[in-house]
Protein backbone atom coordinates (compact mmCIF):
# COMPACT_ATOMS: atom_id res chain seq x y z
CA UNK A 1 0.00 0.00 0.00
CA UNK A 2 2.76 2.45 0.84
CA UNK A 3 4.26 2.59 -2.69
CA UNK A 4 0.78 3.14 -4.16
CA UNK A 5 0.03 5.97 -1.71
CA UNK A 6 3.38 7.53 -2.51
CA UNK A 7 2.61 7.32 -6.22
CA UNK A 8 -0.76 9.03 -5.71
CA UNK A 9 0.85 11.83 -3.72
CA UNK A 10 3.49 12.34 -6.40
CA UNK A 11 0.84 12.48 -9.13
CA UNK A 12 -1.16 15.07 -7.19
CA UNK A 13 1.95 17.20 -6.71
CA UNK A 14 2.72 17.02 -10.43
CA UNK A 15 -0.84 17.99 -11.36
CA UNK A 16 -0.74 20.96 -8.99
CA UNK A 17 2.63 22.03 -10.38
CA UNK A 18 1.33 22.18 -13.94
CA UNK A 19 -2.19 23.48 -13.29
CA UNK A 20 -1.75 26.31 -10.77
CA UNK A 21 0.39 28.64 -12.95
CA UNK A 22 -2.06 28.28 -15.85
CA UNK A 23 -4.96 29.37 -13.64
CA UNK A 24 -3.09 32.24 -12.04
CA UNK A 25 -1.37 33.54 -15.17
CA UNK A 26 -4.45 35.42 -16.37
CA UNK A 27 -4.84 37.28 -13.08
CA UNK A 28 -1.36 37.88 -11.68
CA UNK A 29 -0.15 41.48 -11.72
CA UNK A 30 3.34 42.19 -13.02
CA UNK A 31 5.00 45.39 -11.75
CA UNK A 32 6.68 47.41 -14.50
CA UNK A 33 8.65 49.94 -12.45
CA UNK A 34 11.90 49.38 -10.58
CA UNK A 35 14.77 51.65 -9.61
CA UNK A 36 16.74 50.79 -12.76
CA UNK A 37 13.83 50.95 -15.24
CA UNK A 38 14.99 47.49 -16.29
CA UNK A 39 11.78 46.78 -18.22
CA UNK A 40 12.25 49.78 -20.52
CA UNK A 41 14.41 51.50 -23.10
CA UNK A 42 14.37 55.25 -23.72
CA UNK A 43 14.10 57.12 -27.00
CA UNK A 44 14.73 60.85 -26.87
CA UNK A 45 13.41 63.22 -29.52
CA UNK A 46 14.57 66.66 -30.62
CA UNK A 47 15.48 69.08 -27.81
CA UNK A 48 13.97 72.55 -27.97
CA UNK A 49 16.48 75.29 -28.67
CA UNK A 50 16.05 76.54 -25.09
CA UNK A 51 17.41 73.33 -23.49
CA UNK A 52 20.87 73.74 -21.94
CA UNK A 53 23.53 71.31 -20.76
CA UNK A 54 23.46 69.02 -23.79
CA UNK A 55 26.52 67.39 -25.40
CA UNK A 56 28.24 69.50 -28.03
CA UNK A 57 26.75 68.98 -31.46
CA UNK A 58 23.29 67.92 -30.26
CA UNK A 59 20.68 69.03 -32.79
CA UNK A 60 18.19 71.53 -31.30
CA UNK A 61 15.30 73.43 -32.84
CA UNK A 62 12.28 75.62 -32.17
CA UNK A 63 10.37 72.93 -34.09
CA UNK A 64 10.73 69.77 -31.99
CA UNK A 65 8.96 67.56 -34.55
CA UNK A 66 11.49 67.80 -37.39
CA UNK A 67 15.22 67.23 -37.52
CA UNK A 68 17.63 64.79 -35.90
CA UNK A 69 16.46 63.13 -32.66
CA UNK A 70 18.84 62.31 -29.82
CA UNK A 71 17.93 58.67 -30.25
CA UNK A 72 17.97 55.46 -28.25
CA UNK A 73 19.14 55.48 -24.63
CA UNK A 74 20.41 59.06 -24.97
CA UNK A 75 18.61 60.50 -21.92
CA UNK A 76 21.59 62.58 -20.82
CA UNK A 77 19.41 64.94 -18.75
CA UNK A 78 17.54 62.21 -16.88
CA UNK A 79 14.17 63.22 -18.24
CA UNK A 80 13.00 59.81 -17.04
CA UNK A 81 14.15 58.80 -13.56
CA UNK A 82 12.94 56.78 -10.58
CA UNK A 83 12.87 57.74 -6.90
CA UNK A 84 11.69 55.65 -3.98
CA UNK A 85 8.83 57.39 -2.16
CA UNK A 86 7.15 55.75 0.83
CA UNK A 87 8.86 52.49 -0.06
CA UNK A 88 7.75 52.23 -3.68
CA UNK A 89 9.35 53.25 -7.00
CA UNK A 90 7.93 56.42 -8.53
CA UNK A 91 8.65 57.32 -12.14
CA UNK A 92 9.48 61.01 -12.42
CA UNK A 93 9.28 62.68 -15.82
CA UNK A 94 10.76 66.16 -16.07
CA UNK A 95 9.22 66.78 -19.51
CA UNK A 96 12.15 68.95 -20.58
CA UNK A 97 12.69 67.01 -23.82
CA UNK A 98 10.15 65.03 -25.82
CA UNK A 99 10.76 61.32 -25.31
CA UNK A 100 9.30 57.86 -24.95
CA UNK A 101 9.93 55.34 -22.18
CA UNK A 102 9.29 52.09 -24.04
CA UNK A 103 8.72 48.59 -22.67
CA UNK A 104 11.16 46.03 -23.99
CA UNK A 105 8.31 43.54 -24.22
CA UNK A 106 5.20 43.57 -26.39
CA UNK A 107 1.79 42.95 -24.82
CA UNK A 108 -1.50 41.53 -26.07
CA UNK A 109 -4.81 40.90 -24.25
CA UNK A 110 -3.93 42.88 -21.15
CA UNK A 111 -5.11 45.09 -18.32
CA UNK A 112 -2.72 48.01 -17.69
CA UNK A 113 -3.06 50.04 -14.50
CA UNK A 114 -1.13 52.96 -13.03
CA UNK A 115 -1.37 55.98 -10.73
CA UNK A 116 -0.54 59.37 -12.27
CA UNK A 117 -0.25 62.98 -11.11
CA UNK A 118 0.95 66.31 -12.49
CA UNK A 119 3.93 68.28 -11.28
CA UNK A 120 4.21 72.05 -11.66
CA UNK A 121 6.90 72.65 -14.26
CA UNK A 122 6.24 73.18 -17.97
CA UNK A 123 8.72 73.64 -20.81
CA UNK A 124 8.87 75.10 -24.33
CA UNK A 125 7.32 74.57 -26.81
CA UNK A 126 4.24 74.05 -24.56
CA UNK A 127 4.98 76.60 -21.86
CA UNK A 128 1.62 78.38 -22.37
CA UNK A 129 -0.46 75.27 -23.13
CA UNK A 130 -2.18 72.59 -21.08
CA UNK A 131 0.09 70.07 -19.39
CA UNK A 132 0.35 67.08 -21.70
CA UNK A 133 1.49 63.48 -21.52
CA UNK A 134 0.22 60.16 -22.79
CA UNK A 135 0.22 56.39 -22.49
CA UNK A 136 0.85 54.82 -25.88
CA UNK A 137 -0.04 51.19 -26.46
CA UNK A 138 0.12 48.65 -29.29
CA UNK A 139 3.31 50.51 -30.24
CA UNK A 140 4.99 48.99 -33.27
CA UNK A 141 7.65 49.68 -35.88
CA UNK A 142 10.52 52.12 -35.64
CA UNK A 143 11.20 54.64 -32.92
CA UNK A 144 10.57 58.19 -34.08
CA UNK A 145 7.84 57.38 -36.60
CA UNK A 146 5.65 60.19 -35.23
CA UNK A 147 7.27 63.58 -34.63
CA UNK A 148 10.70 61.89 -34.55
CA UNK A 149 9.80 60.59 -31.08
CA UNK A 150 7.06 57.98 -30.80
CA UNK A 151 6.19 54.76 -32.58
CA UNK A 152 3.01 54.03 -34.51
CA UNK A 153 0.47 53.45 -31.74
CA UNK A 154 -2.87 54.13 -30.12
CA UNK A 155 -2.63 56.93 -27.55
CA UNK A 156 -4.51 57.16 -24.28
CA UNK A 157 -4.28 60.93 -23.93
CA UNK A 158 -3.13 62.23 -20.54
CA UNK A 159 -3.68 65.97 -20.62
CA UNK A 160 -5.15 68.44 -18.16
CA UNK A 161 -8.96 68.14 -18.54
CA UNK A 162 -8.46 65.54 -21.31
CA UNK A 163 -7.92 62.10 -19.80
CA UNK A 164 -8.52 59.12 -22.07
CA UNK A 165 -8.95 60.91 -25.41
CA UNK A 166 -7.94 58.93 -28.51
CA UNK A 167 -5.00 60.02 -30.60
CA UNK A 168 -4.14 57.69 -33.49
CA UNK A 169 -0.43 58.12 -34.25
CA UNK A 170 1.67 56.98 -37.18
CA UNK A 171 -0.94 55.39 -39.42
CA UNK A 172 -3.17 53.79 -36.80
CA UNK A 173 -6.95 54.05 -36.60
CA UNK A 174 -9.87 53.02 -34.39
CA UNK A 175 -13.64 52.92 -34.71
CA UNK A 176 -15.33 54.93 -31.94
CA UNK A 177 -19.02 55.70 -31.41
CA UNK A 178 -19.28 59.49 -31.41
CA UNK A 179 -21.68 62.38 -31.19
CA UNK A 180 -19.84 65.33 -32.65
CA UNK A 181 -16.24 64.39 -31.82
CA UNK A 182 -17.05 62.97 -28.36
CA UNK A 183 -17.44 59.30 -27.48
CA UNK A 184 -21.08 58.37 -26.94
CA UNK A 185 -21.95 54.69 -26.36
CA UNK A 186 -25.55 55.36 -27.43
CA UNK A 187 -24.62 56.81 -30.82
CA UNK A 188 -24.86 54.76 -34.01
CA UNK A 189 -22.34 57.02 -35.75
CA UNK A 190 -18.74 55.83 -35.86
CA UNK A 191 -15.54 57.78 -36.20
CA UNK A 192 -13.37 55.50 -38.34
CA UNK A 193 -10.22 57.63 -38.56
CA UNK A 194 -8.66 60.46 -36.60
CA UNK A 195 -8.95 61.50 -32.98
CA UNK A 196 -11.85 61.38 -30.53
CA UNK A 197 -12.73 63.04 -27.21
CA UNK A 198 -13.59 61.01 -24.12
CA UNK A 199 -17.13 61.16 -22.71
CA UNK A 200 -16.20 62.49 -19.25
CA UNK A 201 -13.51 64.43 -17.40
CA UNK A 202 -13.05 62.73 -14.01
CA UNK A 203 -9.65 64.33 -13.34
CA UNK A 204 -8.44 64.61 -9.75
CA UNK A 205 -7.33 68.10 -8.62
CA UNK A 206 -3.84 69.19 -9.67
CA UNK A 207 -1.15 67.34 -7.73
CA UNK A 208 -3.43 64.49 -6.66
CA UNK A 209 -3.22 60.94 -7.98
CA UNK A 210 -5.40 59.65 -10.82
CA UNK A 211 -5.99 55.95 -11.47
CA UNK A 212 -5.56 55.28 -15.19
CA UNK A 213 -6.40 51.95 -16.83
CA UNK A 214 -6.37 50.38 -20.28
CA UNK A 215 -8.11 47.11 -21.13
CA UNK A 216 -7.22 45.51 -24.46
CA UNK A 217 -8.57 42.31 -26.00
CA UNK A 218 -7.84 41.57 -29.65
CA UNK A 219 -8.55 44.73 -31.67
CA UNK A 220 -10.82 46.27 -29.00
CA UNK A 221 -9.69 48.45 -26.10
CA UNK A 222 -11.24 50.48 -23.28
CA UNK A 223 -9.92 53.67 -21.64
CA UNK A 224 -10.76 54.14 -17.95
CA UNK A 225 -9.85 56.89 -15.45
CA UNK A 226 -10.71 56.96 -11.76
CA UNK A 227 -13.20 54.15 -12.29
CA UNK A 228 -15.05 55.85 -15.17
CA UNK A 229 -15.20 54.24 -18.62
CA UNK A 230 -14.14 57.07 -20.92
CA UNK A 231 -14.09 55.41 -24.32
CA UNK A 232 -14.47 52.07 -26.09
CA UNK A 233 -12.31 51.64 -29.19
CA UNK A 234 -13.04 48.97 -31.79
CA UNK A 235 -11.39 47.67 -34.92
CA UNK A 236 -7.89 48.93 -34.08
CA UNK A 237 -5.75 49.01 -37.21
CA UNK A 238 -2.34 49.98 -38.49
CA UNK A 239 -2.43 51.04 -42.13
CA UNK A 240 -5.59 49.02 -42.67
CA UNK A 241 -4.42 45.81 -40.97
CA UNK A 242 -5.61 44.57 -37.54
CA UNK A 243 -3.60 45.92 -34.61
CA UNK A 244 -3.80 43.77 -31.49
CA UNK A 245 -0.44 43.96 -29.73
CA UNK A 246 2.72 45.98 -29.25
CA UNK A 247 4.91 47.79 -26.77
CA UNK A 248 3.80 50.42 -24.27
CA UNK A 249 5.38 53.88 -24.28
CA UNK A 250 5.12 56.58 -21.62
CA UNK A 251 5.50 60.06 -23.06
CA UNK A 252 7.55 63.03 -22.01
CA UNK A 253 5.88 66.04 -23.61
CA UNK A 254 6.98 69.30 -21.97
CA UNK A 255 5.25 68.84 -18.60
CA UNK A 256 6.45 67.50 -15.27
CA UNK A 257 4.57 64.45 -13.96
CA UNK A 258 4.86 61.24 -11.95
CA UNK A 259 3.68 57.65 -12.28
CA UNK A 260 3.58 54.94 -9.64
CA UNK A 261 2.10 51.47 -9.10
CA UNK A 262 2.48 50.80 -12.82
CA UNK A 263 1.53 47.20 -13.54
CA UNK A 264 0.09 44.89 -16.17
CA UNK A 265 -1.61 41.51 -16.28
CA UNK A 266 -2.91 39.15 -18.94
CA UNK A 267 -6.68 38.85 -19.37
CA UNK A 268 -8.84 36.59 -21.49
CA UNK A 269 -11.95 38.78 -21.50
CA UNK A 270 -13.17 42.16 -20.32
CA UNK A 271 -14.36 42.06 -16.69
CA UNK A 272 -18.16 42.13 -16.17
CA UNK A 273 -18.23 45.69 -14.82
CA UNK A 274 -16.46 46.91 -17.98
CA UNK A 275 -18.38 44.67 -20.34
CA UNK A 276 -21.68 46.02 -19.00
CA UNK A 277 -20.71 49.48 -20.30
CA UNK A 278 -19.56 48.32 -23.74
CA UNK A 279 -21.81 48.53 -26.79
CA UNK A 280 -19.87 46.92 -29.60
CA UNK A 281 -20.58 47.03 -33.29
CA UNK A 282 -22.75 44.13 -34.46
CA UNK A 283 -20.45 41.84 -36.40
CA UNK A 284 -23.01 39.14 -37.12
CA UNK A 285 -23.74 38.44 -40.78
CA UNK A 286 -27.39 38.24 -41.93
Amino acid sequence: MYPRQLLVVLLLVLLATFSVPAVGSAQQWRPLLDKDLSNFEVWMGIPHSSVTGLPEGTYQSENTTKGTPMGLNADVKNVFSVSEIDGEPVLQISGEIYGGLTTLEEFQDFHFSTQFRWGDKKWPPRIDRLRDNGILYHCTGKHGTFWKVWKSCIEYQVQETDLGDLFALGGTSAAVRIRGRKYDPLSDVYLEKGNAISCAEPDAPHGEWNHLEIYAIGTTSVHVANGVVLMVLEDLKLRGKPLSHGQIQIQSEAAECEYKDMKIRSIEDFPPEIKAQMRLRDTETP
